[in-house]
């Protein structure tokens, strides 16, 4: 069970088909999808691929109850799980992704089971990588894939980072 979460700034809402709308807006900004799909999603696509998910381990986060990003984190095997999020363009820059994922990754830890958490993206996305190191996640390789259509900067890889459950309870003290 998903609960809400809560920052100094933002409230985390476990997601639900009512988040649909924002989701499907997020997603209609090619920045914020530049390193994703390297285009906006249309509304149908948007909403084919976000219907589906809904309610899932994801929580939607609310400055003053205007929704600004979502943040997930998606059990893996073994005792990992990967971490996400994405914000509206308006919020970037002002901390909140790191903040999100901080509260997500401590709700994530508080279960035992979970030992690592990993994060991926592209080496071009210097923002998202940013994020991740403030979070504590050491970078722990850089794999070039092969893609049908691969976007600008494919060619220089994806960075998978990671945090183990020892590395995190340290930041905490």
């Amino acid at each position: 069970m998903i609960r809400p979460l809560a920052t100094d700034r933002l409230r985390l809402a476990p997601t639900t088909p009512a988040h649909l709308p924002f989701l499907v807006r997020l997603d209609s900004d090619p920045e914020v999808l530049r390193h994703i799909l390297g285009r906006a999603r249309t509304e149908q696509e948007a909403t084919e691929f976000w219907a589906p998910q809904l309610p899932g381990p994801m929580w939607v986060g609310s400055v003053d109850d205007e929704p600004v990003g979502w943040w997930a984190l998606w059990p893996r095997e073994g005792g990992t799980a990967e971490l996400g999020y994405r914000l509206a363009r308006r919020w970037w820059r002002q901390g909140l992704a790191v903040e999100g994922a901080r509260a997500v990754l401590a709700e994530g830890f508080g279960d035992a089971s979970l030992q690592v958490v990993r994060a991926e993206t592209m080496v071009v996305n210097a923002g998202s990588r940013g994020v991740m190191r403030r979070l504590g996640m050491r970078e722990v390789l850089v794999e070039v894939r092969e893609w049908e259509d691969p976007l600008p900067g494919a060619e220089l890889g994806e960075v998978v980072s990671e945090i183990t459950r020892q590395d995190w309870l340290s930041t905490l003290s």
